[in-house]
This record gives C-alpha cells, structure tokens and sequence, in this order.
C-alpha cells in the first residue's frame, strides 16, 4: 500500500494545539485552502455539521420558527444605522470595493453577521400587533476577518445558523432569549455529549449592541474555556435605529422588542477538544455520521464476506452503519476508525460465524466483547447508549476536576498559574477589575452563571462588596 499504516497523531499532553491539528487534518474533516484562514469541510466534517445542523433545525421548527435566507452583502450605509453594533464589528468586516472592473458607490459588507438586514425586512413587513411575534432563523455562512485562525474554531469563513425574531413585549423577548439558550444547552449536552455552563456575559463581554447577551460555556480537555453558542436580547435598539414599530393592542405605535441567537460549526472543534484523546477522534454515537463500522475478518474465506453484508443490511435499519470490505489489513482498518472515531466496530470471521457471534468493540473504552446474533440489535443499542452517557459523565468529571474556587486575587493566579480550567471568583461588577484581570492573568470573564454560589462577600479582585459570582478562565 502507498500510504503509511497509520499516521502518527501529536499526543495531547505533548502539544495540544499540533494534536488538535493533526485530528482535523488525518480525521479527514478539514483540509487547508489558498485563503488564510479558510478551511474545507470534507465530507466527514460536513456529515458532522450535517448532523447538528438537522437536529437542530428541528428544534428551532419545533418552537415555532421558519426559515428564510437574507443577502450576502450589506450597504455600509445601513450598517451604520446601529452605531454600537458596526463598532463592535468594524475590525472585523470584510469590504466589497468593485464590482467587475467599476468601483462599487457605496462599499458592501460581506456579512459577519444579519441584524441589519433582519431589521431592514421587518421594517417593512411588521405595522401591527397582529403581525407578531415574528419569529425567523437562516443557515448559511458569514465572514469575519480574524488575525488568528485555527480550523472550526476561528474561520474567516464559518458556517451557523442565526435567529432572528421581534415580540411585543420585553418580557417576550427575554422569554425568547432565554428559551433559545436552552435548546443549545440541550444540544451540546444530550446530543454531542459537551456539559455546559449557562449564564450571562459581562457589559464588557456582550455582544455589540445588545441589551443581554447569554452564553453556554464549555471547557475544553486542555483546562481552556470555550464560548458554545450564544442567545442575545436586543431590546429595542435596533428597532429605533431602523423604525421598526407595530401599532400596539392600545392603539399607540411601540417599537418592537428583538432577539437574536446563533450556533456554529465551531461547536465540531469543542466536540473535539472535549472527547478526543491519543488516538484521534471520540465521536458521540448521537451525532455520529456512521455509529457502526463493520470490519470483516479473513474476508477471502467462503461466506464471511455474504455474512457481514446481511448482517450490515440487518442493522441499517436501526442504525448509521458502515462496512470496510476493502483489500487493506484488519490492523489498518482498526487504526483508521479508531482515529475517525467511530463509536462502534463490529468484527465478524469464520470462528464468529460458526459460533453464531460477532464482536464489538468500543471507541470510549476500547473494550471488546463477544455478543451473539441473537438479539444484536438490541445490544447494540444498549452500547451506543452506554457509549453516548459515559461522554458524557467522563467529560462533566473533567470539567469538575478543572474548577477551582479562588477568594483573593493571589489565590486566582496561583490556581490559574498551577490548574488550568474555570475559576469561580466573586466580582463587584466594576469593569476596571474585569479588565485588571485579564491584563495580569489573560482570563476573561466567561459568565455570570444562572445558579449564583456566594462564594464570600468581597470582590476577587478589589476586595470590595460582591455582585456576582462569576466563571472565569482562559478562552479559545
């Protein structure tokens, strides 16, 4: 065979960072393109997104969203239409100058992300109370010009889904906001097996033009915190800086009341971050694109190949099934899928058949057992089950493991200097401490959890009366 064995994967404690990128790049789920910063999704990594993409967007129908698509390019003019929002992304944003060989009159924004233009549609379609809520989501992609990029994580171009919806009510708004952030928590735990930490972001950490911006925060295997998604209540500023109004049950006009919320193919990079180990990938059976890999063993003996593709087309209808009947050694085959991180492989040869059994090996454990046909399809289940809450329970241990308490601004940097992971810290909500903090440590403020400790009466950082208790950490 021309290509290796199998290749070498960087190990984590070694150099996380070339680990992470030897899974991305061997996994085959990205490969590198002539832009900087720009990565293709292969399609084992679009499978991924494909997976997420469907489960979600059948939770956001669920609650009573529909789907629309809004333009690639934004007039620089109405991007300013929201100061604190074109301030917030102006470092960011990508400029169209020319269109063919003529100099554009006005420049366009390549989006980084779609309020302006949800708020110019809904300008002209909201004039009553009638026509509301209105409640409108979109998948596609945006762009935003990072200095540092690394692939999933931080794109120049990403892909996500964004929502956009405008209520009545700041109550209904807040309801939203909230609501929305509960169906991503949902996600990263019940499905890609990611615990999280739900809460609310900092003045000085929410998004540019926002009134509340809420987050789910998750931490990855190497003690560093990573921002999941994110649900922002937008008041109504938007709707003044764009004359969005509704004539009211009252008869008087109001301003509309605005949410917006977003989840991207960055949580792939948490996934990965959060379960992978020496060996490339550990993929939840949930979200798994193939749950199953069936590796045929002595398959040039009579009826072993006949065997396993009964048995593959047996199973697919339960499950993801995939099956290698390839001229390459077991030995390969085993290493290959251990490293795409199949939940599941199923070996069957001669002494199998004759015995009437198979045996399954699990990705998370690496244990092997010998299971009798009889009933596989249940038994399977119960593994995949097994596989998906052992991620699960494996990681929420590590993320409890990695969370320090610290009272005073000396016990936050010796634990930040010796552990990395969360801090839980009290803060008087002064932002000159926030910034101190992050100046002398490079933490950040990662949330103002929902589910308040009082962990004392000072702040970590001043020694002044407490507000909140806070996560704290380094973040990708």
């Amino acid at each position: 065979m021309s290509k290796k064995f199998v290749e070498r994967i960087t190990g984590m404690e070694e150099d996380f960072a070339q680990w992470y990128t030897d899974v991305v790049t061997k996994a085959e789920l990205v490969d590198y393109s002539s832009v900087r910063g720009s990565m293709i999704i292969r399609p084992y990594g679009y499978a991924l997104w494909e997976n997420i993409k469907n489960e979600l967007d059948r939770r956001i129908k669920e609650t009573g969203h529909e789907n629309v698509y809004m333009p690639l390019f934004i007039p620089e003019s109405l991007l300013q239409k929201e100061k604190d929002h074109i301030a917030g992304f102006a470092p960011e944003v990508a400029w169209v100058t020319h269109g063919g060989a003529e100099k554009l009159a006005e420049r366009l924004v390549v989006r980084p992300t779609s309020e302006v233009l949800f708020a110019e549609h809904y300008k002209n379609i909201i004039h009553s109370y009638r026509d509301l809520p209105k409640l409108y989501n979109q998948w596609s992609n945006v762009v935003r010009w990072e200095k540092t990029t690394r692939p999933f994580l931080r794109t120049l171009e990403f892909l996500w889904q964004e929502g956009h919806t405008c209520h009545e009510t700041d109550e209904q708004a807040q309801e939203e906001t909230v609501k929305m952030l509960d169906e991503y928590a949902e996600i990263c735990e019940k499905f890609l097996a990611i615990p999280v930490v739900k809460g609310q972001k900092t003045e000085k950490e929410k998004f540019a033009g926002a009134k509340h911006t809420y987050t789910i925060e998750s931490l990855m295997h190497d003690g560093k915190a990573l921002q999941s998604a994110t649900s922002h209540h937008l008041g109504d500023g938007f709707a003044k800086a764009f004359g969005i109004q509704f004539l009211d049950r009252d008869g008087k006009q109001q301003h509309v009341q605005q949410t917006s919320w977003g989840f991207t193919t960055r949580i792939i990079g948490a996934m990965i971050m959060v379960h992978g180990d020496d060996r490339g990938l550990v993929v939840p059976p949930r979200v798994a694109p193939t749950q199953i890999m069936i590796v045929p063993i002595a398959q040039h003996k009579e009826g072993v190949l006949d065997f396993v593709y009964e048995m593959k087309e047996r199973l697919s209808d339960k499950f993801r099934v995939g099956i290698d009947a390839s001229d390459k050694k077991p030995g390969w085959k085993f290493n290959e899928y251990e490293m795409k991180g199949i939940p599941l492989r199923l070996e069957a040869g001669p002494r199998d058949i004759e015995q009437n059994q198979v045996v399954l090996v699990r990705r998370d454990t690496g244990e092997k057992l010998s299971v009798s046909m009889e009933g596989l399809d249940e038994t399977i289940s119960s593994v995949l089950e097994e596989i998906q809450e052992n991620l699960y329970e494996k990681a929420r241990k590590h993320r409890e493991e990695k969370t320090s308490v610290a009272l005073t601004f000396a016990e936050f940097k010796e634990q930040l200097e010796n552990k990395a992971g969360f801090i839980k810290a009290m803060w008087c909500g002064d932002q000159r401490c926030e910034d101190k903090i992050k100046e002398e440590t490079s933490a950040t403020s990662r949330c103002m959890p929902f589910e308040q400790e009082k962990l004392g009466d000072k702040c970590v950082c001043c020694g002044k009366e407490a507000k909140h208790m806070v996560y704290w950490a380094k973040a990708y």
